[in-house]
């Protein structure tokens, strides 16, 4: 891959909101031209997405699937586990980290509760974004036509008679998701499952990456998990130190 290749991967990364086609060649001082032939040929090759409603780039498959595995092999992989393992010690139920990969949620690390009632979901697994409290906290945190784009493509397939089925719902999710500052899961994931979910943010302010926590309804209400709040959202603040 060529410098210039490398230049448009890192810039786009970097930025707040997938950049448009002139932005990216302003930005790294390149012909129009040019900027479109590697832009082209990074999509061709999934290292990038085009977002069809308003042609800017965003990370593809390929580049998510590599920044994943990344994470994985970082040095500070252990203390990451170590905040978790803290974390499900505090609330006593299981907790895990996740990042956005593409459209579906994929789980970075977890931690068990010692429970024998629980949901066990491997690392590496993708769970759906408009079922699960981690995906609708990144849809609460896309930038607007990212966020538009993606409600009106994304199959809201049921997981549970009570997942939310319809873009206008999901909207609705979205804005009291951005007020409180925290998303749930009410049994739309799997029936009996409730989940509450918190950005973890870099130096820019940007959610880069969730914490969220799950349980049994019959053992943790979702009223009962939202006294923890506290507890999460120190432990994010933490692990974001951690992650970048």
């Amino acid at each position: 891959m060529s410098d210039r290749a490398l230049a448009v991967l890192d810039y786009v990364t970097q930025s707040s909101e997938p950049p448009g086609l002139m932005e990216i060649a302003n930005a790294l001082n390149f012909p129009k031209a040019t900027a479109s032939r590697l832009c082209s040929g990074l999509e061709s090759r999934q290292w990038l997405t085009r977002h069809e409603g308003d042609r800017s780039f965003a990370p593809g498959p390929r580049l998510l699937s590599l920044a994943v595995k990344a994470l994985q092999c970082d040095p500070r992989q252990a203390l990451r586990h170590e905040v978790l393992s803290q974390l499900v010690q505090t609330l006593g139920e299981t907790c895990n980290l996740t990042v956005l990969d593409g459209t579906r949620v994929r789980y970075l690390d977890r931690v068990e509760t010692h429970w024998p009632l629980r949901m066990q979901l491997e690392v590496g697994s993708q769970v759906p974004l408009h079922a699960t409290a981690s995906g609708k906290l990144f849809l609460a945190h896309m930038a607007p036509q990212r966020r538009l784009d993606v409600l009106e493509n994304l199959a809201l397939t049921p997981c549970t008679s009570h997942t939310l089925q319809s873009a206008a719902a999901l909207a609705k999710e979205v804005r009291q998701i951005q007020e409180n500052g925290y998303a749930c899961d009410r049994e739309e994931f799997m029936l009996g499952m409730i989940a509450v979910a918190v950005p973890i943010k870099d130096d820019k302010d940007l959610c880069r990456a969730a914490l969220a926590v799950h349980a049994p309804q019959a053992r943790l209400s979702l009223e009962q998990a939202l006294t923890g709040l506290s507890h999460l959202q120190a432990a994010a603040q933490r692990m974001g130190k951690l992650l970048f």
